[in-house]
C-alpha cells in the first residue's frame, strides 16, 4: 500500500468518520434524487412545467451528491488521486450543482407562490427559459475562479476541493460577497417573501397543503454555518478556526440534497404522486386546490 502523510489534525479515525459522513449523506441523497429524477422521465403526468423545476432541482442536487461521493471515496484512500487539475474540476463542478441547487429552490417558491396565490398558469415556455438562465448563470459563475477571480483548491482534509477561502485576498473577499447577494441573500428573500404570502393564503382559506417555513428553515440550517464562516474568512484568517470545524460545516451543507428530495419531491402534493406511481404503478390523483 502507498505510504501516505495525514493532513495536520486529523487521525486515521477522523479520516474515516469524514469519509463515512460523506458516503452515507452522498449515496441517500443520490438514491432519493434518482427517484426523482427517473419518476420524471417515466411517468407521462408528472412532466409538467411546474414539476420541471423540481426535476432541475434533483438533477443539480445528483450532482452534489456525486461531488461528495468522490470525497468520500477519496477520505477512503487517505489522499486526492485525482491531481491539482481534478481538484479545480472538483470544485467547479460542485459549485456549479451548489449555485443550481439554490436558485431552484427560490424559482419552486415562486412557482409555489403562483400555485396557490396568483393562479397563474405556468407555460412551459417560462419553465424552459427559467431553468436555462438558472443553469447558464451557475456554470459562469462557478467558472470565474478557474480564470482567476477566486481560486478552487483543497479542504483542510486535502481529500475535496472547494473554493479557497485561507486566502482572504481581495479577488476572494469580492467574489465570495457577491456569491452571497446573489445566491443567499436573494433566494433567501424569495422564498421569504413567496413562502409568507403562501402563508396567508392558507390561513386565509383554513387550508395548509405543506409547511411553508420548512424550505427556508432547512436551506439555512444546511448552508447558513458554512457561508458565516466563509464570510468570516473575507475579514479574518480562517486558520484561526480548527480543520475539524472547517470539515463539518462543508459535510453539513452536503446534507441539503437529502432533505430536498424529501421536501421538493416526496413531500410535494403535485410530485410524490408520480413518485409513488412510479414505484407501485398506481396512478396519480391529482390534488384540488381551495380558492379564495
Amino acid at each position: 500500500m502507498a505510504a501516505y502523510t495525514l493532513p495536520e489534525g486529523f487521525t486515521e479515525f477522523d479520516m474515516f468518520t469524514f469519509g463515512s459522513a460523506l458516503f452515507v449523506g452522498g449515496l441517500l441523497g443520490f438514491f432519493l434524487n434518482a427517484i426523482s429524477i427517473v419518476s420524471f422521465l417515466t411517468v407521462n403526468e408528472m412532466r409538467t412545467p411546474s414539476n420541471f423545476f423540481v426535476f432541475n432541482l434533483a438533477v443539480a442536487d445528483i450532482c452534489l451528491n456525486v461531488n461528495g461521493l468522490t470525497a468520500a471515496y477519496a477520505s477512503y484512500l487517505r489522499s486526492w488521486p485525482f491531481g491539482q487539475d481534478g481538484c479545480a474540476y472538483h470544485g467547479f463542478q460542485g459549485m456549479i450543482a451548489v449555485l443550481a441547487s439554490i436558485s431552484f429552490m427560490a424559482t419552486i417558491a415562486w412557482d409555489r407562490y403562483h400555485q396557490y396565490c396568483t393562479r397563474q398558469k405556468l407555460f412551459w415556455s417560462t419553465s424552459l427559459t427559467m431553468s436555462g438562465i438558472v443553469w447558464i448563470l451557475s456554470i459562469s459563475w462557478a467558472a470565474f475562479p478557474l480564470m482567476g477571480w477566486g481560486v478552487y483548491d483543497f479542504e483542510p482534509m486535502g481529500t475535496c476541493c472547494t473554493l479557497d477561502y485561507t486566502r482572504g485576498d481581495r479577488d476572494y473577499m469580492t467574489y465570495m460577497l457577491s456569491l452571497v447577494v446573489f445566491y443567499l441573500m436573494f433566494p433567501a428573500f424569495t422564498m421569504m417573501s413567496c413562502y409568507s404570502a403562501t402563508y396567508k393564503h392558507f390561513k386565509k382559506i383554513h387550508h395548509h397543503r405543506f409547511n411553508t417555513s420548512l424550505p427556508l428553515r432547512v436551506m439555512l440550517m444546511c448552508w447558513g454555518p458554512y457561508v458565516l464562516m466563509c464570510i468570516y474568512a473575507c475579514f479574518q484568517n480562517a486558520k484561526v478556526i480548527s480543520p475539524k470545524l472547517r470539515m463539518v460545516l462543508p459535510v453539513l451543507a452536503k446534507t441539503n440534497p437529502v432533505f430536498n428530495a424529501l421536501l421538493y419531491s416526496f413531500g410535494n402534493e403535485y410530485y410524490r404522486g408520480g413518485v409513488w406511481n412510479f414505484l407501485t404503478g398506481q396512478k396519480i390523483v391529482e390534488p384540488v386546490i381551495k380558492k379564495r
